[in-house]
Formats: structure tokens, sequence, C-alpha cells
């Protein structure tokens, strides 16, 4: 796949070929429906305002998806335990809580079973769309069920540091699930797309690389005072590091921590997030906490906007990702960035300077002892090349060529 685009299979599309949406925002103004496709979504935890990057790639395309054509009647499938409030309309969205295990190796699968059956027995569904390998596995029932099947894959999660063994090898069967069932599968990574082409030679024309876009947050409400915000969290504006995402070992918070500790007293660092299941690392790291070492938990789109916003610097040690959502929504908002060198991170593709070897805390220490400003990146090019819009077309897309395929 060139670097210079994404779309499907045998039809890639320059990106400037894309146009960039003037408003950075989902457009919630969906026209009346007349005839239209029935999609159901499964996958994730809800929308919108849920933590996660496939929550986080979500609320971003379907709403865009739902505006781009009348004929789209799209049902999101989240979780009953992150979704207090019940069921919902969000742009033109049905949302809708199934129940689901409140626990970290059954949460996923078990919402997407009932997920699955809904689609097909409630909304009578003509697509499903599964986001990640795990809730793949139940790719094989959608087809058998008679629906056509899209799959996103948001990343290897086997590579997670929290699966077990066990876990890990059915996130590989999962993987091979998307591979083997699905009429299309989308992958936001363009290394892991290249990868599964190499894996799966026979799927090849059914892989497609979209990658995910560059957020603009929005605005805190009106009246929001932002230095307050800040100082509630005990950071001032310009003198701190951010940090973002869950409380998980893959995001190598351990390790940003510790390379923190070896350097002057000059900035505090602020890590906003916070564990989906509490368990015996987050409670370790949440004890690493000092005056320079904020946890700032879950912060809302308007409050992580301000947070961005006043960073001197964001850092993302991760040892696993998909492409990274945080890290994307940093740099549209001009805050210099600091990543590992893992592949997802790498297809970025930022400057070789604002890369540091993953794992290695040596070099993220001395990485951070640099002037933050020497981490600054091109904000234009990455919306350019990171754009939801497009993210979005590309998805309608693929959906056109999932239902037109007989396979």
């Amino acid at each position: 796949m060139p670097g210079s685009g994404f779309g499907i299979e045998g039809e890639t599309v320059p990106l400037q070929a894309f146009s960039v949406s003037p408003d950075p925002t989902p457009d919630c103004e969906a026209p009346a429906r007349e005839g239209w496709t029935k999609v159901c979504v499964i996958g994730l935890r809800g929308i919108p305002g849920v933590m996660g990057g496939i929550e986080s790639h979500c609320e971003q395309v379907f709403p865009r998806l739902k505006a781009l054509s009348e004929h789209y009647d799209i049902t999101i499938v989240g979780r009953s335990p992150y979704m207090p409030g019940g069921a919902h309309d969000y742009c033109g969205l049905r949302v809708v809580p199934l129940p689901a295990v409140k626990n970290k190796y059954l949460e996923a699968i078990s919402n997407t079973v009932l997920g699955v059956l809904y689609a097909r027995f409630v909304v009578n569904a003509q697509i499903v769309h599964i986001h990640g390998i795990g809730p793949a596995l139940l790719g094989p029932l959608a087809r058998l069920l008679g629906m056509k099947l899209v799959v996103t894959h948001h990343g290897q999660d086997f590579q997670r540091q929290k699966w077990n063994a066990l876990a890990k090898a059915v996130l590989r069967l999962g993987e091979r699930c998307a591979a083997a069932a699905a009429n299309r599968l989308i992958v936001v990574s363009k290394s892991v797309t290249e990868e599964l082409r190499r894996r799966h030679p026979r799927a090849r024309a059914r892989i497609d690389y979209i990658p995910n876009g560059a957020t603009e947050l929005p605005e805190a409400p009106p009246g929001a005072d932002a230095e307050a915000l800040l100082a509630s969290l005990g950071l001032e504006p310009g003198r701190y590091v951010l940090a973002v995402g869950r409380l998980v070992p893959e995001k190598g918070f351990h390790d940003l921590i510790a390379a923190f500790q070896t350097i002057g007293d000059d900035f505090r660092l602020a890590i906003v997030g916070k564990a989906d299941h509490e368990d015996s690392y987050s409670r370790a790291l949440i004890a690493e906490a000092s005056d320079r070492i904020r946890f700032c938990g879950f912060q809302a789109h308007g409050a992580l906007r301000v947070l961005y916003r006043n960073a001197a610097l964001f850092v993302l040690p991760s040892s696993h990702e998909g492409l990274p959502i945080a890290a994307l929504e940093a740099a549209n908002l001009d805050v210099p960035v600091l990543l590992s060198d893992i592949r997802p991170n790498l297809d970025i593709e930022l400057p070789a300077h604002n890369y540091f070897r993953v794992g290695d805390v040596a070099d993220l220490a001395r990485k951070l002892q640099q002037p933050y400003e020497s981490f600054c990146v091109d904000r234009e090019a990455l919306a350019r090349r990171f754009d939801w819009r497009s993210v979005s077309e590309a998805t309608q897309r693929v959906y056109a060529a999932a239902l037109a395929g007989a396979r």
C-alpha cells in the first residue's frame, strides 16, 4: 500500500483527493431516512464520552458515516456497565446497552455474543461491523446467520501484557477468524495491514488500510475556567508533561514515571486515564503519586483539550498500540510529542527525533532532558493524512464493497 493514500484494496485514493472537513466535530444533523442499509456495530463499550481507542474511533466515524448518506440505519451496541443512562440516540445513531460480564477476560466476548444475536434477530442488520480481534471470534457466527461481516482490526491485542497465555491464544484465533470470515477487514495500522496481507494472501483483496483520524477535541463548555481546572489537578500551564491512556502495563506509564523521577523537578508529570478493571498493576502505579506525579483520572473531552493545550510535552511510552489516537489528538493541538518506537507509532511517520526506544528508561530520560520544543511536529500535514471525514468516506466504500461481494 503506498504511503500517500488509503482505501479499499485495489482502489487506493491519494489523501490529497480527500477534502478536510472544516467542522472538527461530527455533523449530528443526519438527513431523513427513506431507504436504508441496516448496520449494527459491536465490540465497543459505548459512546459518547467512554474511555478507549475503539470508543473514540466509533464516536468520530459513525456520526460522519450517517451524515454521508441517508441510506444508513446504524445501531451501536455498547456494554451496560459503561452506559448507566441506558439506550439513547446520538447524532442519528441508536446506541443500545446490552449486558456484559464485568471481568477483563469475559466482558468483550459475553457482550459480543449478545450483540451478534441482537444484530440478527432485533435489528435485522444487513451488515454487522465488529471492532477488535477479540470480538471477531464471533465473526463466523455473524456470517452463519446471514449477515455481511466487516471487522476493524485495532491492534494485535495478543501482544498486550495484561493477558495470560490462554487469552493471547484466543486473541490470535480471533485475528484468524477475522481474516477468514470477514467480507472486508479494515486495519488501522499500515504496518499491520502489510503483515496481514503477507500472512493471509488469500484474504489480501479483502484487507483494507484505513487509519484513525486526528480528533480536534471540542472546547470546554462556556464559563469553564481552564486555570481553575489545572489548579485543581496541581498543574500550571506549560509546566507539565502529559500522558493519556488506560492504566494498563502496555501503556508503559511505569517506564515514564521511572524516567521522570531521574530528571530535575522543574516540571510535573500528569497522567490522564484510569483502569477499566482495577488490579495490582494499576494500584502500584497510583501508589507512585506525589507532588510531581499527578494522576488526573478520566477527563471529558473539554477538560482533556485544556490539558493538551497547556502541556509542554505529550509522551506515549506504549509497548502496544493500534494507531494511537491520543498521539494524533496531541499533535493536532500543536503539542510537542514524544513516542516509543513500536511499529504502530512509527506508522505516524514523525521525524526520528520524536521517538525513543520502547522500554528503555535511560533513553526516555535522555529525551526528557532535551528542549521540549524540539519535539514539535507539522500539525497541518498530520491533519491532512489522518482526517476523520476521509476515514468515514473510506468506510462507506468498504460497506459498498461488502454488500456487493458474493462471498
